[in-house]
């Protein structure tokens, strides 16, 4: 297959090998994109002159065929091809002769490209949010579930203050409200179309880039030709740092599961076939799961400071440094994925144990209750806070293990129907 930049001679052979490098599998993934997007360039072809209607109708059709092989898993790269455009361009022309190389009419590889990680990333950015729903919902069905359920909190790793299960699932539900805050900025960023800004110069067609943004989709474009290739780079910074702020809430809730389920706190368990066990010591079960998800998430932090170190002193248009973030990004994508739905399936068989205040070195946690109590008795809070502290010191305080907290977002007043809400309107502009 000839290089579709072709001027009469090849690169070396290592040379060729180097630059390629992984990019083929990972483009892959982007064959209905770029089909896609050929489809809705072609349309607007018709319309300013450069193709015939029957002949937009005879390459829709066989970029329709070549879609259905991609669709069924049958579509392969050539071992010559040098990328998924210049596959699926020889591919037109094998099949339909020199109609097959009008496809390329007024667009460059910069700007297909772009196009087709933007509605890749889109398609992308839907499901880590319906990920992130699934497990948001789950959440909020713990918290409700277990929110009598009181458990200690700690400060400085240390026993603090009464806490719950309906706080502790909670609190990470609408945690992933922020973490879908960054998903929209993503989304926004993404959801704007670069086609038509060719080589980052524009071209002296008269493409009519509005009819594009509307058959693809976009709720807008990159209007600048220069500032759409400037996007690459940017765009995926973007959405890395989503997934950094999704995988530190996942990293944050799993490091508390690891730590609840071990024998010094005992504050949850799961079935044995979800834990795995020691080759010597036979009583261990150990949250691998939890660890593994601990350890993924730390990486993907890692994310959006490997991509900034790709794209930094790059002066503007295209470079072939922007090749190797899809090494990096399309990976963490499918981790993120996984982690996800290895936390649901985690948390969906979580048992809580109901009796841990019974153990008597809880009973400082309601040292704060008893303060406040002596407060609505009209001690001023600086006595209360004394007398309290000199009963602890001299081994004198008891309290009941009950609390009365009623403000929004305590113990008592969960607010599930309010952070519902919040993340509700969150994703409404995600579509």
């Amino acid at each position: 297959m000839a290089k579709i930049w072709n001027k009469g001679f090849d690169a070396d052979k290592l040379v060729e090998n180097f630059t390629v490098g992984k990019d083929r599998e990972f483009d892959l993934r982007l064959a209905k994109y770029d089909i896609i997007g050929s489809m809705a360039h072609i349309k607007m072809l018709v319309k300013i002159g450069l193709l015939e209607a029957e002949e937009e109708k005879t390459l829709r059709d066989e970029l329709q065929n070549i879609l259905i092989e991609v669709e069924n898993g049958n579509f392969r790269l050539d071992a010559d091809a040098e990328d998924i455009h210049s596959q699926i361009e020889a591919m037109l022309t094998e099949r339909l002769g020199e109609m097959g190389k009008k496809i390329h009419s007024g667009r460059s590889r910069n700007d297909q490209v772009l196009v087709d990680l933007k509605l890749f990333f889109k398609d992308e950015i839907r499901q880590i949010k319906a990920d992130a729903l699934q497990l948001f919902e789950l959440l909020q069905s713990l918290s409700e579930q277990h929110k009598s359920v009181l458990l200690p909190g700690y400060t400085h790793g240390q026993i603090a203050m009464p806490s719950s299960f309906g706080l502790w699932f909670g609190a990470y539900a609408e945690t992933l409200v922020d973490d879908m805050h960054t998903l929209v900025a993503a989304w926004r960023v993404a959801n704007q179309n670069p086609l038509g800004s060719a080589a980052g110069y524009g071209s002296s067609f008269p493409l009519d880039r509005e009819m594009t943004t509307r058959e693809l989709d976009f709720e807008t474009m990159n209007y600048n030709v220069v500032a759409a290739q400037m996007g690459r780079g940017k765009t995926e910074r973007t959405l890395a740092f989503s997934i950094a702020s999704f995988a530190s809430t996942l990293n944050k809730l799993a490091a508390d599961n690891c730590m609840y389920l071990s024998g010094n706190y005992g504050f949850i368990s799961y079935p044995d076939n979800l834990t795995t066990g020691s080759s010597i010591m036979p009583h261990k079960k150990n949250p691998d799961v939890w660890e593994l998800i601990r350890a993924h998430s730390n990486r993907l932090q890692s994310l959006p400071n490997e991509i900034a170190l790709m794209t930094t002193n790059l002066p503007h248009g295209y470079h072939r440094d922007f090749q190797m973030l899809k090494e990096t990004l399309f990976p963490a994508l499918e981790t993120l994925h996984t982690l996800f739905e290895m936390t649901h399936f985690m948390l969906s068989h979580i048992s809580v144990n109901k009796n841990i205040l019974n153990d008597e070195k809880y009973k400082y946690l309601f040292t704060v209750e008893k303060v406040n109590e002596l407060v609505l008795q009209g001690v001023p809070f600086r006595e209360a806070y004394q007398q309290i502290g000199y009963e602890v010191q001299s081994g004198t305080f008891e309290a009941e293990p009950t609390v009365n907290h009623t403000h929004a977002g305590s113990i008592g007043n969960l607010c599930t129907e309010e952070i519902r809400k919040k993340m509700e309107n969150v994703t409404k502009t995600i579509n």
